[in-house]
């Protein structure tokens, strides 16, 4: 990958190691620039070239899933044109790092306090429920990850969870309250008086697949996840009456 090494304007560029004087580990120092009057001992493992024409510093890298590469490797220069382009795979991870996802907004009805043994409605921001993505890109090759939301698991603090394959649906304004949400709902059977603030700690988390494309090619990558947390207050349910006609 490209480095921001920049060598001295003067001196001697170094890649230096320091033997253990009584075993152990060899102490590797990346870079080290010593001036000519410099009394350090230090043993010279490689000497950088200098530039003659324009071009860049690079440091191989190597990563894989799951893990990442820890071991040094000095700066190298590359004249412009000749440095080796990373794979459609590298800029797929590159893109996978790259992604932000919102965290859900969690919206309910009744909207202040639920009650007992009456439907409550669960959603999630409209706007949040899309595909999500991110690109990275070198001259002539450019990869994107996607992630998509699938489904939302909902804790719902009384030891139930259920899971709902949308974001849910907004419960519209003069409806009936006894109606069920059709697609992502709940019915409480006890009050929230006695849990700590009288209150069900609850929790949205949105399963997100995510995959990549580019280059003509394209693969997945582990599934995302992300949490939002609310309180519900659930009291007993009070007779709710028709209005009159």
């Amino acid at each position: 990958m490209r480095s921001d090494y920049r060598p001295p304007s003067q001196g001697t560029t170094t890649i230096a190691y320091h033997p253990p004087r009584h075993g152990g580990a060899i102490t590797v120092t990346p870079a080290v620039y010593r001036p000519a009057s410099s009394s350090a001992q230090a043993r010279f493992a490689q000497q950088q070239p200098t530039p003659a024409q324009p071009g860049a510093w690079y440091v191989w890298q190597c990563s894989g899933e799951g893990w990442r590469d820890s071991l040094y490797r000095p700066p190298i220069w590359i004249p412009d044109g000749q440095a080796p382009a990373p794979s459609p795979d590298q800029l797929a991870q590159q893109a996978y790092n790259q992604l932000r996802l919102p965290s859900p907004q969690i919206h309910a009805s009744p909207a202040q306090t639920q009650l007992v043994n009456l439907p409550t409605w669960l959603w999630l921001d409209q706007g949040q429920w899309r595909p999500q993505t991110a690109t990275a890109s070198v001259p002539g090759v450019s990869v994107t990850a996607t992630a998509t939301p699938q489904s939302v698991t909902w804790s719902m603090g009384d030891g139930s969870t259920i899971t709902c394959p949308g974001a849910g649906s907004p419960f519209p304004a003069g409806a009936d309250p006894r109606s069920a949400s059709p697609d992502c709902g709940y019915v409480y059977h006890r009050a929230s008086q006695g849990q700590p603030n009288n209150a069900y700690p609850v929790s949205a988390t949105v399963h997100w697949t995510v995959t990549w494309s580019g280059a003509g090619q394209g693969g997945t990558f582990p599934d995302l996840t992300t949490t939002s947390r609310a309180s519900f207050a659930v009291a007993e349910s009070q007779a709710v009456n028709n209005p009159p006609n």
